[in-house]
């Protein structure tokens, strides 16, 4: 009855874009699968923090205490979001292409030589880049390929893999940032464990449209962009203690190895960045009918991220069919816009170039995206150029069936 009565509360999508301000300008925001806008909240918080408390934590005055306080925040609401709480702990850094690089480095300092690692052909290079790199120092390095018709990566091959060769890791997108289709994580976890090896699930394409579980899915290691959840320039990796006791973080000798997550955070992390980070929680509150300065707890984020996936719904169901109304178009991905994939949108056309498509729609005023998207093994595998790769559409939560009409008008002129 609560969650009815929250959701009854809840703003509706106008109200929601207000608290955006990049949104008052009337461009259409329809690449946010590359980095989301921001509410208010981040700018404000991260001004303010540089303004009261920019300074080093660790030296026991009150505005040091303060900006250790705000880092500590920033890793404490990073592990509930992803409902890590009591079974792991969250780093934070840059870029999600970083932490994997540094997850990589890690498990190769520990593991024997021929350690095989498999990952996803359907991955953003992010996570199958640099664990084929550790392959220089003696490892094996395999592929889990795709089926080119249903555009899946298959159980039964991956137990292939996994009973030809012992195996350390399994990487995989919980959502490929081009084809937009929900995977079976938790299936494919089950499947990992048995055969003794750890999944490293890729969520950035996932985390902005939908409730992330680690719990529930049993994942030990959970990667996402905290910038393409409305928030600042950084990424989160969460990883389960039984995971983080097999390896130890790059940072200075000295620094004890379970002191987690510093022990994997090189030099630091940035504040502003934490205290931009934190403020997304006033929004969550927002999405979920509560007052914005209220407690965010795992259950507000629970509605908050839910009524995001109800909202892209509609918009993803539109634009598809659109496109399935075109002659000469082929979509990548699912054809359908149900709840099994997320709002990322992939076409090509039997005519058109896809840099051709796009600048035809930059001359409105709206933003979609050609090319790999970084999934680049992907387009080599279906035979799609690695250069001019797909035209990419992506919403979010934030986005209207106004701007989808913008679109498909725009499209229309050139389709």
């Amino acid at each position: 009855m609560a969650v009815a009565e929250d959701r009854a509360t809840a703003p509706d999508i106008q109200t929601l874009r207000s608290y955006f301000p990049a949104l008052d300008s009337g461009f259409a925001f329809l690449e946010n699968a590359g980095g989301s806008q921001v509410p208010r909240f981040v700018p404000d918080a991260i001004r303010d923090y540089m303004i009261n408390s920019y300074v080093q934590t660790g030296a026991g005055y009150a505005r040091s205490d303060a900006a250790q306080e705000n880092v500590d925040r920033a890793h404490a609401f990073s592990n509930t979001f992803v409902s890590g709480d009591g079974i792991g702990n969250t780093v934070l850094a840059s870029s999600t292409t970083t932490l994997i690089h540094m997850l990589a480095n890690a498990y190769a300092n520990v593991w024997p030589a021929g350690s095989r690692i498999i990952s996803a052909e359907t991955g953003h290079e992010a996570n199958v880049g640099p664990w084929a790199m550790v392959t220089r120092r003696g490892f094996d390095f395999q592929i889990w390929k795709l089926d080119p018709e249903s555009l899946q990566c298959r159980l039964d091959e991956l137990e292939k893999l996994l009973i030809e060769k012992p195996t350390k890791i399994v990487a995989f997108p919980l959502v490929s940032n081009l084809l937009g289709e929900i995977v079976d994580v938790r299936a494919i976890t089950e499947l990992a464990h048995k055969y003794g090896a750890k999944v490293v699930v890729d969520g950035v394409a996932y985390a902005p449209h939908r409730t992330i579980d680690v719990k529930a899915w049993n994942a030990d290691w959970f990667v996402f962009s905290w910038y393409k959840v409305y928030g600042p320039h950084m990424a989160a990796l969460f990883g389960t203690n039984e995971a983080l006791g097999e390896i130890e973080g790059p940072n200075h000798f000295f620094i004890p190895r379970d002191d987690v997550p510093y022990k994997y955070e090189l030099g630091g992390i940035m504040h502003e960045s934490c205290a931009g980070l934190n403020a997304i929680g006033k929004y969550l509150n927002v999405l979920a009918g509560k007052t914005e300065d209220a407690p965010c707890d795992r259950a507000t984020m629970v509605r908050a991220t839910t009524r995001m996936g109800e909202l892209e719904i509609p918009l993803q169901t539109k634009f598809i069919s659109y496109l399935r109304s075109k002659p000469g178009v082929r979509i990548v991905g699912p054809a359908h816009g149900d709840p099994s994939r997320v709002a990322t949108i992939s076409f090509i056309h039997d005519r058109l170039s896809t840099p051709e498509i796009v600048a035809h729609v930059h001359k409105s005023p709206i933003g979609i995206r050609y090319g790999n998207a970084y999934a680049y093994r992907l387009c080599k595998a279906i035979g799609i150029d690695t250069e001019t790769g797909v035209v990419r559409a992506s919403f979010v939560h934030y986005n209207t069936l106004e701007e989808i009409d913008r679109l498909c008008s725009s499209l229309d002129e050139i389709l």
